[in-house]
């Protein structure tokens, strides 16, 4: 009897799988994201897929299990090894997105020769020719002795050369180009990409390489390809880059061997990505004069502080509805601080556009920013600049209350570093003995805050 091959329809969105194709996703709602993807012939005789002639797996305790520490490659470059949390994990899978142009390629390409001096290596690359990858290394003048090459879209002939070559590191560039033989869907569907990816995880956990990949980003700014790609891999990196700005952050959205949300900074050159061993200096870069509505803040970035600038413009608007724009921030978190703003401390911004940016391109998410954009608002509304020495941190709530943030020591540490000799902190983040030459003011709730500005 012959077997019938079965088929899912996976959404792009959130890789939630369906039976039949219908036009809308019954799990997010999204329109014209299902894509066909061929499950595996069940057995004959009727037996569930995947359970025919299996044998009983090996069950141990947990207790006896030995943990050893895990190894770690590390790449050569000082803030990548941050983000990654030490450097490569052997078997480990590393997906790197970010837009065109953003410098994904160029950076593995540094990577890659710099490791191929002394541990096996392999670049496959789908979208560019050898001779191009070729020129692009010697325009950086990068060491090319110990890099191998192969340009290959099947994922199958991939597995194969590495499993016979064995290298340390394996990049594939990119999982959008890669195809299955097997597979009837054409190169970059959630078919495709979803088969290709698990083939390429699986190979790097037999085999003990480290394996690479690059992810193109879609329009909205997101990893192209199924949702259920993040649940694949062991870490997730977007490297982000402005248009008018020659710097590029690489932060950590998912690790499995590190912490979250951590950032490295690098520089574009002529050369490459150079790293950035001190991303505060760089975002430090104030005129000479400070005009109302900037102040620097120290923000936490996964295991450590960063001073960056943040700027305010509060203007009088001529529309009905005034307009809330943050870049760099949450716009909703802005609208909530300017009610709280109102509400305890006096100021009614409700006639007035608000303007809120931080400077450098970074984008910050953490609470500790409340208190400094609040600062900035006041400062531009009321048309007086605030003291350049000065830094503030802390989360502000809906009642008024300024709460502590983690990492308040080293958040002053950091500042005092950099010759900041004032700070408006939570009462619950000054320390018992400020920094030296620093003074540290410790405040319970807004109107104490707004009161520190003028004293």
């Amino acid at each position: 009897m012959a077997r019938k091959t079965a088929s899912a329809y996976v959404c792009g969105d959130c890789g939630a799988e369906h039976g039949k194709w219908q036009g809308q996703c019954s799990d997010c709602g999204a329109w014209n994201t299902l894509s066909e993807f061929r499950l595996p012939a069940a057995p004959a005789g009727g037996a569930p897929r995947g359970f025919a002639g299996a044998a009983d797996g090996r069950v141990t305790r947990l207790a006896e299990v030995e943990v050893a520490a895990e190894p770690r490659l590390a790449t050569g470059f000082g803030e990548l090894d941050l983000v990654l949390g030490g450097g490569l994990v052997t078997g480990s899978c590393v997906l790197i997105g970010g837009e065109p142009g953003a410098g994904k390629s160029t950076l593995l390409l540094q990577v890659l020769c710099r490791l191929g001096a002394s541990v096996p290596v392999l670049y496959v690359t789908g979208e560019e020719s050898p001779q191009q990858v070729a020129l692009r290394a010697r325009r950086l003048e990068l060491p090319l002795g110990g890099l191998e090459i192969m340009a290959e879209t099947a994922t199958e002939t991939i597995c194969a050369t590495a499993l016979r070559r064995v290298p340390r590191v394996l990049v594939v560039d990119s999982v959008q180009v890669l195809h299955c033989d097997d597979i009837g869907a054409a190169p970059g569907t959630v078919s495709q990409v979803r088969e290709s990816a698990a083939r390429l995880v699986r190979l790097a956990k037999q085999t003990g390489t480290a394996l690479l990949l690059v992810g193109h980003v879609t329009k909205e700014g997101a990893l192209a390809g199924p949702k259920v790609l993040e649940h694949m891999i062991d870490c997730s990196l977007m490297l982000e880059a402005s248009h008018d700005n020659r710097f590029r952050t690489l932060r950590s959205h998912k690790n499995r061997f590190g912490a979250v949300n951590e950032l490295g900074v690098f520089a574009m050159t002529d050369r490459g990505l150079r790293e950035v061993a001190n991303p505060s200096a760089i975002f430090l870069q104030r005129g000479e004069d400070t005009a109302a509505g900037s102040l620097v803040m120290v923000v936490w970035e996964g295991t450590r502080p960063l001073l960056v600038e943040v700027q305010a413009l509060v203007d009088a608007s001529p529309l009905g509805n005034p307009r809330r724009v943050a870049v760099g921030l949450e716009g909703n978190r802005l609208a909530m601080l300017l009610a709280v703003l109102h509400r305890h401390g006096g100021l009614m911004l409700g006639d007035q556009d608000v303007f809120a940016n931080v400077v450098g391109g970074v984008r910050v998410a953490e609470t500790g920013a409340d208190l400094p954009v609040l600062l900035a608002v006041v400062s531009s509304f009321r048309d007086r600049p605030l003291a350049r020495q000065l830094v503030a941190f802390g989360e502000v709530g809906l009642t008024g209350e300024i709460r502590p943030v983690p990492g308040g020591q080293e958040r002053l540490r950091e500042a005092a570093k950099h010759g900041f000799t004032r700070a408006i902190v939570p009462a619950g983040n000054a320390p018992k003995q400020a920094p030296a030459g620093m003074e540290v003011i410790g405040v319970r709730h807004l109107a104490e805050a707004l009161a520190a500005l003028d004293g």
